[in-house]
């Protein structure tokens, strides 16, 4: 019973510390445009994911907001071919410990928002990612 509230608070407070997170690559170009177009205010973290690694609380909870591990996996990243990946069938479980084991498997950047993920730099994204920092 007590392992199980430690559990609890301690996903709780990863929730909290998520509130308004946003996951991104210092050296992704794209990823520094769109910050720089968004200029978030200190309500938000930044996470560089390669200097801060995501932790598992962190992934699961992305998954939740997002409805799956799949939703999160980056086909574009070089890593993606030269490990023969797109010869597979990946199933959840895998995407997940991908993306754990190697930051460019995030597709990026991600914004958590009053628990609301927006994913990816399309310009549909960039705009309601907007839209929410503007509540």
């Amino acid at each position: 019973m007590i392992i199980s509230y430690i559990r609890l608070k301690n996903r709780i407070s990863d929730i909290t510390v998520m509130k308004n997170t946003i996951f991104y690559l210092s050296t992704c170009s794209t990823c520094t445009r769109i910050l720089k177009e968004l200029q978030p205010d200190n309500s938000f973290e930044l996470q560089d994911i390669k200097t801060s690694k995501i932790s598992e609380a962190q992934l699961d909870e992305m998954a939740k907001l997002a409805g799956s591990y799949d939703a999160l996996f980056s086909r574009r990243a070089v890593k993606y071919k030269s490990m023969g990946l797109k010869d597979k069938s990946l199933g959840e479980l895998d995407v997940k410990k991908l993306i754990l084991e190697e930051y460019t498997f995030l597709k990026r950047p991600v914004f958590v928002i009053n628990n609301q993920i927006f994913i990816g730099n399309s310009s549909a994204v960039v705009s309601s990612v907007k839209s929410s920092m503007n509540k």
